[in-house]
Order: structure tokens, then sequence, then C-alpha cells
């Protein structure tokens, strides 16, 4: 059964709970047209400008950064527990080196608002426009935080992805397992 357009917030909750563990999925294509898949960990939900936003933070040094920079769209993915493997490797794998769909049995799903797809098996997909972008400062930022998130440097990039549509499957709160 296709995935039906919900309320921004009907899953908000779920999301804010995966995204601390075991992350979301993002979802980024550059101009080849290739999805790539990255896990996240940071970002959140919120209302900005008047607009329903969804901040997430990529780092220079990884490979959605450049898939980003070539377009105007990501998709925020939840994981069902079926996925949580999926999560990991899309976290410690870069899509330089694999294609992560491939590897993890995933299936692009074309979105209805923006071009970059979502996951098919994912039973929640955000489909979210960058409206605007940041680079988080070193010198605006608590001492502690950069020592305990920036050891090395590599301070992200914000992406503030108007959320344009959420499609979820009739049964997402049950696939999902937080029930």
């Amino acid at each position: 059964m296709p995935k039906e357009i919900i309320l921004y917030s009907t899953y908000l909750y779920e999301t804010l709970t995966l995204l601390a563990k075991p992350g979301l999925l993002l979802v980024s294509q550059g101009r080849n047209g290739i999805p790539n898949v990255m896990a996240i960990g940071w970002g959140t939900v919120g209302i900005i400008w008047g607009r329903r936003i969804f901040t997430v933070l990529v780092r220079p040094s990884r490979y959605t950064f450049s898939r980003l920079a070539e377009s105007d769209s990501f998709t925020v993915n939840l994981p069902a527990p079926a996925l949580y493997d999926a999560v990991d490797f899309c976290g410690t794998r870069s899509g330089r080196d694999y294609d992560k769909f491939a590897e993890c049995g995933m299936t692009a799903e074309p979105s209805r608002t923006i071009a970059t797809p979502g996951i098919a098996e994912s039973p929640v997909i955000y489909e979210c426009q960058i409206v605007h972008t940041n680079d988080v400062i070193n010198a605006n930022l608590d001492p502690q935080i950069v020592a305990d998130a920036y050891p090395s440097g590599n301070f992200h990039r914000i992406y503030y992805g108007e959320i344009l549509a959420v499609r979820a499957d009739e049964n997402a709160r049950a696939l999902l397992g937080l029930e």
C-alpha cells in the first residue's frame, strides 16, 4: 500500500526518539541522480521563519556533503527495526566507496514534492527543500562542545530543510516498533 501524506507532527515523538538511537537515514542526491544515504544522530524539527523545518548537520568530510552541495533537497527516513543494521552500515561506510542502497537492500522511492527520493522500506519519510545553510562557527560555540564534538575540527554545516510533505505507511507506528 502506498504511503499517505500526513501532518508533519504526527510522528514527531518517534522521530526524535529514533534520532537519539539508533539514528535516522538521510538521503541526498547529487547531479548524477544517484541517491546516497547516511545515518544521522543530530538534528531537530521545529518552526523557523513560520515554516516547518527539519535541521540536519553534515560534516564537510562526508560524501553526503558533496551531494547536498549539488542539490536543493533531502529526505529524512525513520528506520523500522529491520533497518537498524542499515543505519549502522550507513553511519560507518562512505558513499564514495559503497552503493549503500544496494549493500543494505534498500529501495529508492520517488518523493512527491522534491527530486531526492526516500527509502521505500522506511515507514515514515520527511521530504525537505533546503531553504538555508550555515556553518558551525568554532569561535561562537561553547568550548566544551568543541572539545567533545570537534576534537579534530571538521565542523558541521547545518541544513535547514522546509518540510514540504511527510509520508507514512498506514501501519507506520507498529512498523517502527515503538508501541
